[in-house]
């Protein structure tokens, strides 16, 4: 080992840094290698960092240099375009490096723990078990299914892929374990996977699919982004599908990104009945093992498909060939705490740096994505006909103006909804608003129950008589009487989908009904409970938030009832309009996606708002194109690029004197081209028991906005104030709360 060898090391810290430490005592060279994981004191304790580099040389002086404490893999857990990526990242989005490779690593990983044994754990039939007749299993059908499903595979089954093939085995397997019919054992990564395709029946492409996927066909082997710009229903699943039988075929892996996490069952089924290679998830749903060892057979090469949510992007897969991000235009893409990127964003520049294509897809595309392709920047892959015989459903405003609503629904909507159940339909109410009601007020003296913490009221959670704040967290049970006058006249206003649910289980008392929103799935497993709840019949009527507005595929359901778009009409963020018409058209395309007809009823209170006009009579491209127009003309976004610092600190002046020293600081060094908006008190000042300040910054050339960030944020960071406040940094904001 030369005599001077200096490790460059990043450690998941706040510091703007890597730091540098003599090898491990003991050490051969052979062990360092940029991508393994390293143990190294710091501080007064140890923390596990990732070698980034070897240098011959350090800034610091002789003698304060420490030896790390030991080289914890024997090969790199990222290649070199890996660390290039995240490095790019950490650039671009002004985030410690530490904290960047640190989250794109699972979470044993991250504490410096071993890694997982590569053997995978799974199940397979005994003696006792093999001669078991699963038709002889009337009354343990989910048992029958499992023992059917091992007698296929001799060897033995990997756990996750017998989950796959039968949803909520847990206690099932466990139950066969104790009767000694099934035993669990270790495979190795190869073995004990159901590669087998179980549905070899493919929908015929209509001429706008298969001219989509010749054009992305056309360009494997090297990078092209493309925008698919599909209607809901349009096929672009099978779009994707077509293209990833194309690539396994060629022994190469892809990456599709999606919002949610309620997304990946419905996809992970229709991938695994296609692909005959193995299908891997990786979202936060995950134990940490289970993601673990996902992720390293995404990154040791022999996963075809990674299916994951935002954090996904950064997963090593070796044989990349294509990534797709679905639903690109959702706001759950983009982090919004921490390491603030864009998965979107992201999965573009990853395709460029690995030499693939990026695919793009959405049925209301952001006006970033739109703005590219309209100035040929990203391939335009248009698909404006819902696949098959289905037709678009009839829009119609519901003018509630004069109405007397019940749990926000109108009585013509009552009306038409019962007429629908009654001719065997499905019905989807769509409220984006959890809990029975956003308001709790007292009768007699007007006192409204605000959170203790945050300029926001409380939310009443009636099943747990809770007042529950939405934006922090905080809880607190619900008063008997007015805390304020003593009276007993406490009222809730508003209403949220608990109530609605009340209401529609009296109105409709032999219907299945199915509510689905962040309460009613908490727990694991619940979602994709219900979804296949909902595919078998069992609910008729369903209702809930925007978890049921995003890529659900309900072939029965005919009606549509949107109950409350006017709180998005008049937002004070420039992107309410776009978020609203993104969200009434894809609820919307939840009706009519099969045979039968579908129907779409918005009510509203502004039946005129030239936002619902344009959407109803021209659709969301008239709609994109009028609202790029407007910011075409203001300077804004996609026009411009934007960074916002936000500072908070219990002491109410702190946030904002911090942010007017960094604005001076700043605007001394920005030229005529960039733009310095605050500093302003957030919407919501106070959140959490903090105030918060924002400052904007904006210019027309991204290039003018990093250079400014990498010669302004050093001195930003000798603000003496600053230890006073926590702030940060977010470039490209989607969302200024």
């Amino acid at each position: 080992m030369p005599p001077q060898t200096i490790l460059k090391i990043a450690v998941a810290a706040p510091l703007h840094t890597v730091f540098d430490y003599l090898p491990p005592k003991g050490c051969v060279s052979g062990q360092l290698m940029p991508g393994v994981r390293v143990a190294v004191p710091f501080g007064k304790g140890e923390r596990c960092g990732v070698l980034v580099g070897i240098e011959g040389e350090t800034t610091l002086g002789p003698g304060r240099l420490k030896p790390a404490l030991a080289v914890l893999d024997r090969d790199p857990l990222f290649a070199a375009e890996d660390l290039s990526l995240l490095r790019w990242a950490a650039r671009y989005y002004q985030h410690p490096l530490g904290e960047v490779i640190a989250s794109a690593l699972p979470v044993r990983l991250r504490r410096g723990e071993s890694p997982l044994d590569q053997g995978r754990p799974g199940w397979r039939l005994t003696a006792i078990g093999a001669v078991q007749d699963p038709a002889g299993m009337g009354r343990a059908p989910r048992q029958a299914e499992i023992i059917r499903l091992l007698r296929e595979e001799p060897d033995g089954l990997a756990q996750e892929d017998i989950y796959l093939r039968s949803q909520g085995c847990r206690s099932v397997l466990r139950n066969l374990e104790r009767k000694g019919w099934l035993e669990s054992v270790l495979l190795s990564p190869q073995e004990g996977t159901a590669w087998k395709i179980t549905d070899a029946t493919t929908p015929a492409l209509n001429a706008d699919q298969q001219s989509a996927i010749d054009r992305v066909a056309q360009s494997l082997g090297s990078f092209s982004a493309f925008l698919l710009d599909g209607v809901t229903g349009s096929g672009k699943t099978e779009v994707y599908l077509k293209l990833v039988e194309r690539l396994v075929a060629e022994g190469r892996q892809v990456l599709i990104l999606v919002p949610e996490i309620g997304l990946t069952p419905q996809l992970l089924r229709r991938f695994q009945r296609r692909i005959p290679a193995p299908v891997l998830v990786l979202h936060s749903g995950l134990t940490d093992v289970e993601r673990e060892r996902a992720w390293q057979r995404a990154r040791q090469g022999p996963a075809g498909v990674v299916l994951g949510t935002r954090s996904a992007v950064f997963t090593p897969m070796p044989k990349l060939g294509l990534i797709v991000v679905d639903e690109e235009h959702d706001l759950s893409l983009k982090q919004q705490e921490g390491f603030r990127y864009s998965a979107r964003d992201m999965a573009v520049v990853r395709a460029q740096r690995a030499g693939c294509p990026v695919l793009l897809g959405s049925a209301t595309p952001s006006l970033e994505s739109l703005r590219n392709a309209l100035e040929g920047r990203y391939h335009h892959l248009r698909m404006p006909q819902r696949a098959g015989t289905a037709v678009a459903p009839s829009l119609d405003l519901l003018d509630i103006r004069s109405a007397r609503l019940e749990a926000g629904v109108s009585p013509a909507l009552m009306r038409i909804t019962a007429e629908t159940l009654d001719a065997g339909n499905q019905v989807l109410l769509f409220l984006n608003r959890r809990g029975y009601a956003p308001i709790v007020t007292c009768h007699a003296c007007g006192w409204v129950a605000q959170c203790r913490r945050c300029d926001a009221r409380m939310t009443l959670h009636l099943s747990k008589r809770l007042l529950w704040c939405h934006h922090c967290g905080s809880q607190r049970r619900l008063d008997a009487v007015c805390p304020e006058c003593g009276e007993d006249e406490l009222r809730p206003l508003g209403q949220g989908t608990e109530r609605l649910q009340e209401v529609l289980e009296d109105r409709f008392s032999e219907v299945g009904i199915a509510r689905i929103d962040r309460d009613s799935t908490r727990r694991k497993g619940s979602l994709a409970k219900l979804l296949g709840e909902i595919r078998e019949g069992r609910h008729s009527l369903l209702l809930g938030t925007q978890m049921l507005a995003k890529g659900h595929h309900f072939p029965d359901v005919t009606l549509v009832g949107i109950l409350d778009v006017d709180h998005g009409l008049f937002g004070a963020d420039y992107r309410a309009a776009e978020r609203m018409a993104q969200l009434i058209v894809q609820v919307a395309g939840r009706s009519g996606r099969a045979e039968k007809p579908g129907r779409v009823i918005i009510q509203t209170r502004h039946p005129d708002h030239p936002l619902l006009r344009i959407l109803l009579h021209r659709g969301y491209d008239a709609f994109a194109e009028e609202a790029l127009s407007e910011r075409r003309a203001a300077g804004l976004p996609p026009y411009s690029h934007q960074v916002l610092l936000r500072a908070e600190a219990h002491h109410e002046s702190f946030p904002l004197e911090f942010l007017l020293q960094a604005a001076e600081l700043g605007k001394a060094l920005a030229g005529r081209h960039l733009e310095f908006w605050g500093p302003v008190p957030a919407p919501m000042e106070r959140r959490a028991g903090r105030y918060r300040a924002h400052l904007l910054v904006q210019s027309a050339e991204r290039t003018l906005l990093q250079r400014l960030l990498g010669e302004w944020l050093p001195q930003v960071r000798t603000i003496k104030l600053g230890r006073k406040v926590r702030w940060s940094v977010d470039v490209d904001p989607q969302e200024m709360f």
